[in-house]
């Protein structure tokens, strides 16, 4: 995918792509994976004049991108929308009678598809879809794949039909894991990023730029 003079990169999503951010401070990029991101593309394309920002909220699931899309996504009219949703839902689900179920499937499918397509007809934008991941630590966390395993599915389907470019993060994750340890890329809870998680994230998302 390439970079073109003065793009906009929006970066959206939940606590993994908020990272931290000032949300009083329009510009700030949050201390996650999306800030090293920036720092790749600023520094290797200084006179591309790029802008990097991030929308990030922590907690949100995709019915909140939908209900926030025209504010923190139409209205910037970005170049690039990268979208890293989905692990909320499934959290948020668990211990209930919808977690994984055929309703709360559709709803979630219907719900990613609808801001997908405002992008498309609202915007020139290029669509990044990241895919979500979790691993197993604590071990409860393996009760979550039956139902997050499902919306990884979702994804990769409305990826096929609507990204320009998709990264798959969940076996690269349990890849490295292998390799090393379940804490090392998502410390104690299998889902927020530590330092070496964001730098996978930012590694495998620069990747589209820079092959």
């Amino acid at each position: 995918m390439k970079l073109e003079v003065n793009d906009t990169v929006l970066f959206i999503g939940d606590s993994i792509t908020d990272a931290g951010r000032d949300r009083d401070d329009s510009q700030h990029l949050g201390y996650g994976y999306p800030l090293m991101v920036a720092g790749r593309l600023l520094a290797t394309h200084p006179r591309l004049n790029l802008k990097v920002v991030n929308r990030g909220i922590s907690g949100d699931r995709v019915s909140h991108l939908q209900d926030r899309w025209q504010v923190d996504c139409l209205q910037i009219q970005p170049d690039i929308v990268s979208i890293l949703i989905g692990i909320n839902d499934t959290w948020h689900t668990i211990g209930t009678d919808t977690s994984g179920s055929n309703e709360s499937m559709i709803q979630f499918k219907s719900k990613y598809r609808d801001i997908l397509t405002q992008v498309k007809e609202n915007t020139r934008a290029k669509i990044v879809m990241v895919e979500p991941f979790l691993l197993p630590y604590p071990v409860e966390r393996r009760e979550w794949r039956f139902d997050l395993d499902q919306r990884i599915q979702i994804i990769r389907e409305l990826a096929n039909e609507f990204a320009d470019e998709f990264v798959s993060l969940d076996g690269i994750f349990h890849s490295i894991a292998i390799e090393s340890n379940y804490q090392y890329l998502t410390g104690d809870d299998g889902v927020h990023p530590t330092v070496a998680g964001h730098g996978k994230i930012a590694e495998e998302w620069l990747k589209i730029i820079e092959n």
